[in-house]
């Protein structure tokens, strides 16, 4: 059978799916927020100028999108060996249950089922818990007698301990001091049987035997490690190996969109990429991560493949992530102006000249719009993105920075009027900077993390770009954020025209501390620490500002920041905030010495001591007025649906983006349209 008759064969019609779930829907007037289960709240976004495409970009973006869309089961895998036969039984319930489908149980399993949706997969996507079902182990398994033998080809029964008993696999992504992060994790980028110390001197072997050392390739990031027989070997991700079905899926695209490429260079980068998808090799990848950031001309972009590295507990292997994009010309005309400016900044950053580039090459950034989303950028996703992450490519040819416009412009206008300011930010004046320049300076702020605060800096010669181990995530975050806070209130940025007035930081300076030190908080479960990367960041920057504000407030003075009680809440209070920005900067400067000099320890007395605490009786006080509110603490996206025209040859002829399918339906679609993979991948 070939491709294209599997993916033919594998289609199922709207109603068809309609009928199995009873909640397919078609809106006339776009709207972005939809529906809301557990701590999640469901948004849209648009995909604003795509009527404005030629058909030839119309085609590539959907080429794009199908194979930004065919290696979800990889993501699914990645983050749980279970979770591609868990899904399979989930859905097989769901639109197979012919019990009471109001009752308790039934409305609990709804939930569950929809969280594991977001998460792709039974861990919170941002907490790493494991989910705990509100439904019994009773009602699943007389569940499960309505669903026909042959759509649960697999034992069931090892499902259940790993569903239903909390102390099987009950992380995702374990980052606990102390503890081996690899045996205490229930990703699966790691085999049974491995341990940290085992997995980490493996690499180190490799990386020691890398015979270009100064270009050294980013081992691991392109398979499972394993223990066959006692010994310790890789399962690369690549066509015919580990993954190989979804990879042939997403090459399959990758080979329709080379055809309405716009330009050589784009054929190129997508031909380098196919190549690495059929060997995994990495130094091929490396070579693609050069054709892909010197690639600027099209307005016509995408990222797919094994990218992130924040589900690794060691922060080695990449998860799987795919989207398709286009420009946003006139949004972009600022961060061309940051990235045109990229080494003013450089010179003028506070930390040490040893860590500074000397010339920044190649720093690209654009306002892209998203057209789909998919791997680890769906549902939830990021609003900005910089890549590649090898530190030598970037440092000898780039890099490639993006702010998404339509999923800020989505999620600002899901918050209008939600209540939320009035509760946490401390008066009017301070929720009339932020109604007037929040939604600026938190565009600017993501340029700058993006597009400078990444591509910023550089390691000292003989420095492991993976000698910070779990702390690196954390800290690479900080450093971004922190570029950006410094810059924002610079004057500079009045300048060139980015801020309208030497005021606006403000607005982005209280937002930020508020969430760092009060409102994040809401994301965790009490008692709790703080485990996720860019919480930990955000949770580091802003306690160590608070404390050495206070340090540095005289007698008789007040801190430039600091926590205040107004009839009975807690609220931050920013007094001096030029006192506040240079406080970033120290900060700024202590966190490039150590991601530059490989300060392991260094890393590891930030986090500890800043970044993961969190103050019982403060998290309660936040819950608690949060919760009065009734809003959803994380949110994510549906994705819009192409539709496309063919002539009686085949060749497309129009593509039309069409809004409006439920959640559910679309994630059964996906199940159905993009299964790629065995239940079981070993």
């Amino acid at each position: 059978m070939n491709l294209q008759h599997l993916i033919t064969g594998m289609l199922i019609t709207a109603a068809t799916l309609a009928t199995s779930c009873g909640t397919q829907q078609e809106t006339t007037d776009f709207e972005y927020n939809d529906e809301r289960f557990a701590d999640l709240q469901m948004l849209r976004y648009k995909v604003e100028g795509f009527e404005n495409l030629s058909l030839r970009q119309k085609t590539l973006v959907y080429y794009l999108s199908q194979a930004a869309l065919s290696g979800r089961d990889i993501l699914w895998d990645q983050n749980g060996r279970y979770n591609l036969r868990i899904r399979q039984l989930l859905e097989s319930v769901y639109t197979n249950y012919q019990g009471d489908r109001e009752s308790e149980d039934f409305k609990q399993f709804v939930i569950y089922l929809k969280r594991v949706w977001f998460s792709n997969g039974i861990y919170h996507h941002y907490g790493c818990d494991k989910f705990q079902p509100g439904f019994s182990e009773d009602f699943l398994r007389t569940a499960m007698k309505d669903v026909a033998a042959e759509k649960l080809p697999f034992d069931t029964e090892e499902l259940f301990p790993v569903i239903f008993d909390p102390t099987v696999l009950p992380k995702r992504t374990n980052q606990a001091d102390g503890e081996d992060l690899v045996v205490t994790s229930g990703g699966n980028y790691y085999g049974q049987g491995v341990t940290q110390a085992e997995a980490e001197d493996f690499y180190l072997k490799m990386k020691e035997a890398d015979p270009d050392p100064a270009h050294p390739i980013m081992f691991g990031m392109n398979s499972r490690l394993v223990k066959e027989n006692g010994v310790l070997k890789e399962k690369v991700w690549r066509s015919g190996g580990l993954y190989g079905e979804a990879i042939d899926r997403i090459i399959y695209w990758l080979e329709k969109a080379k055809t309405v490429a716009e330009n050589d260079k784009q054929v190129a980068v997508i031909d380098k990429l196919i190549e690495y998808y059929r060997t995994g090799d990495l130094k091929t990848f490396d070579a693609y991560s050069i054709l892909w950031v010197e690639d600027t001309e099209g307005d016509v972009d995408f990222t797919n493949g094994f990218t992130e590295s924040y589900g690794d507990p060691l922060g080695m292997k990449a998860s799987w992530e795919g989207y398709a994009n286009f420009k946003d010309k006139a949004a972009t005309e600022r961060t061309e102006k940051l990235s045109a400016n990229a080494q003013w900044f450089e010179d003028h950053s506070p930390v040490d000249p040893r860590f500074k580039k000397q010339n920044c090459k190649g720093i690209t950034a654009k306002v892209i719009v998203a057209a789909i989303l998919g791997g680890d950028l769906y549902p939830s996703t990021a609003i900005g993105i910089n890549l590649p992450n090898s530190n030598w490519v970037r440092a000898e040819h780039g890099s490639k920075s993006v702010t998404i416009g339509n999923l800020t412009d989505a999620y600002n206008k899901a918050a209008r009027g939600n209540g939320f300011q009035e509760e946490f930010v401390i008066d009017q004046a301070t929720r009339q900077c932020i109604n007037d320049y929040g939604d600026i300076c938190d565009d600017l702020h993501t340029d700058l993390h993006e597009c400078l605060g990444h591509g910023s800096g550089k390691l000292l010669p003989g420095v492991d770009a993976d000698s910070l181990k779990a702390y690196g995530s954390a800290i690479e975050e900080a450093r971004a954020d922190l570029f950006g806070l410094y810059y924002i209130a610079d004057p500079k940025l009045v300048e060139l025209g980015l801020t309208p007035n030497a005021d606006a930081y403000k607005s982005q300076y209280y937002t930020y501390m508020m969430n760092g030190l009060m409102t994040q908080l809401v994301r965790i479960e009490p008692g709790n620490s703080i485990e996720e990367a860019h919480m930990r960041n955000r949770a580091l920057i802003a306690h160590w500002v608070l404390d050495h504000a206070a340090m540095a407030a005289t007698e008789g003075s007040t801190p430039s920041v600091e926590l205040v009680k107004r009839e009975g809440k807690t609220y931050v209070l920013i007094n001096d905030y030029a006192a506040l920005r240079t406080l970033f900067g120290e900060l700024l400067a202590e966190v490039q010495r150590v991601k530059s000099e490989g300060d392991f320890e260094g890393a590891r007395q930030l986090i500890e001591q800043y970044g993961v605490k969190v103050d019982a009786d403060l998290h309660q006080e936040v819950l608690a007025r949060y919760k009065a509110l009734n809003l959803a603490p994380y949110k994510g996206f549906i994705n819009p649906e192409y539709v496309v025209t063919e002539d009686k040859d085949g060749n497309i002829t129009d593509v039309q983006v069409r809004y409006g399918e439920a959640y559910d339906h679309q994630m059964l679609r996906y199940s159905q349209e993009y299964k790629t993979l065995p239940f079981i991948n070993e």
